[in-house]
């Protein structure tokens, strides 16, 4: 358009899209759901050393109603799996699942009747993090992902469709 010239750096351009886009990734609110060994690298990752604040995440939210990121991180047994659905319900939308670890993408090593063999099996997972346990850095390239992934999200034009997967509905 030419209009950022005569403007002089003072005023910047872009489309509606773009920025939405941009304010979500850069202002996400995660939910840590720790279900087991996962739950304390990903509590290593909020420390200072790995500085989360820079994401602008830096505070992990006690309630649903105030994230839009759920971080699923570790074993998801059976018994647990109608807590984090409802959770899940709660959380503010447009909203993401990032699973975290071996057993939260798997079921890991527990091949039984108790285990969930993957969360994504009931939630929309947007990343998927491998690892036994994965270390802070894993987490953080999970992080940089999904904001990649927000940021080409068409989200005026076609809004996320997060619904949960539930037998028997």
């Amino acid at each position: 358009m030419g209009i950022e010239r005569h403007l002089n750096d003072t005023v910047h351009v872009t489309n509606l899209e773009w920025f939405v886009n941009w304010a979500r990734k850069s202002s996400m609110w995660p939910l840590g759901f720790g279900l087991a060994c996962c739950a304390l690298e990903m509590i290593a990752t909020f420390v200072s050393r790995y500085d989360l604040s820079r994401f602008g995440m830096e505070v992990a939210r006690p309630s649903p109603r105030h994230a839009d990121l759920m971080i699923v991180s570790g074993t998801a047994s059976k018994k647990m799996l109608p807590a984090i659905l409802r959770i899940y319900e709660q959380m503010a939308e447009p909203r993401w699942v990032i699973a975290m670890g071996a057993c939260a993408c798997t079921g890991g090593i527990y091949k039984n009747y108790a285990v969930v063999q993957g969360i994504d099996r009931w939630l929309p997972v947007d990343v998927y993090i491998p690892g036994c346990p994965p270390r802070p850095e894993a987490l953080l390239d999970g992080i940089l992902q999904l904001h990649a992934k927000v940021m080409k999200e068409q989200s005026i034009h076609n809004p996320r469709v997060t619904n949960i997967k539930v037998a028997g509905r």
